[in-house]
């Protein structure tokens, strides 16, 4: 819909969109096409640039570099015969550090408004990291290197993420903002009604585990936890078969509820999405399977 939108626009339009529209597309009239991001695979740099100045029209391609490391790539690109330059602005647009907060609080102002987009927000900048990640040009584009703050400003975020990356950083995950995170609601009344009732339980929990036996011991630490002690020795001793199965089980049942937590904070369309998604995997695992037997997979029924 959007798509067909931009390409049959009359007046100056924006296309948001992901590498899906590098290469296969003709869209006609475009003048400008800005990458955010270099992509992984240099190929691609030329797919992208080449949806601008089609038919013999001009066209300009623009590339955000973050200042340092990552200005390698100029020369990375020139090795491959594919030269880049500066792009000179007429007239100059400069921007300051005052103008760079000022729309970084626009954008925070905006995910207050509603939970739901925070969410969205911290699985993209994910996303984006392990894309970063992944980048073949693994000398240039390194995830050491880049500054956290920045780029939390940069995305807006309201608190970095969870991350393995984050774990030797010294600075604050919660960048600084004070925002009471048990406060901070969904729009949608039910996702709220689920998350209260989510935080609810949890507190009960832990509620309930808090005290002391009168032995030093907190609850939950008596003869059973000492007794599942020595039978773990005992497993580490002679069935460490056992062993690797249970610790297989515990793995299974944390993915199974971070799987039921993901599920619980989509939206209904992308709940809709998923579980599409999962049938279209059942059915080339199916068809795979048939593959194997029969010959090459051929792809899906036009439906």
């Amino acid at each position: 819909k959007n798509f067909t939108a931009f390409s049959n626009s009359t007046s100056p339009s924006i296309l948001l969109t992901t590498d899906v529209a590098a290469r296969g597309l003709d869209i006609p009239q475009v003048d400008l096409v800005i990458q955010i991001d270099p992509p992984s695979d240099p190929k691609v740099f030329l797919h992208r640039c080449g949806r601008a100045g089609r038919a013999g029209r001009k066209g300009l391609s623009v590339i955000f570099l973050q200042p340092g490391r990552e200005e390698d790539y100029i020369s990375f690109l020139e090795v491959r015969k594919t030269p880049v330059s500066p792009l000179d602005l007429i007239p100059q647009t400069p921007i300051s550090d005052v103008d760079a907060a000022e729309a970084a609080k626009a954008i925070r102002a905006k995910v207050l408004t509603d939970r739901a987009i925070h969410d969205k927000a911290q699985r993209a900048f994910v996303s984006w990291l392990k894309a970063y990640s992944k980048h073949q040009a693994s000398s240039i584009f390194r995830v050491a290197d880049l500054d956290w703050a920045d780029l939390a400003q940069a995305w807006g975020l309201l608190k970095l993420p969870k991350m393995p990356e984050l774990k030797n950083w010294e600075g604050d995950p919660l960048l600084g903002l004070n925002i009471k995170f048990k406060e901070y609601e969904y729009k949608d009344k039910k996702r709220e009604e689920g998350r209260k009732e989510q935080l609810f339980s949890l507190q009960h929990q832990n509620d309930a585990t808090k005290g002391d036996t009168g032995n030093g011991e907190k609850a939950g630490d008596g003869s059973k936890s000492r007794e599942t002690r020595k039978i773990g020795v005992k497993r580490a001793w002679s069935q460490k078969l056992d062993e690797k199965d249970e610790r297989e089980r515990r793995k299974e049942k944390k993915r199974t509820k971070r799987e039921a937590e993901q599920w619980a904070k989509m939206t209904p369309a992308e709940q809709k999405k998923q579980l599409e998604l999962e049938r279209m995997i059942e059915v080339v695992k199916t068809r795979s399977i048939e593959d194997d037997k029969l010959g090459e997979f051929h792809g899906f029924d036009d439906r």
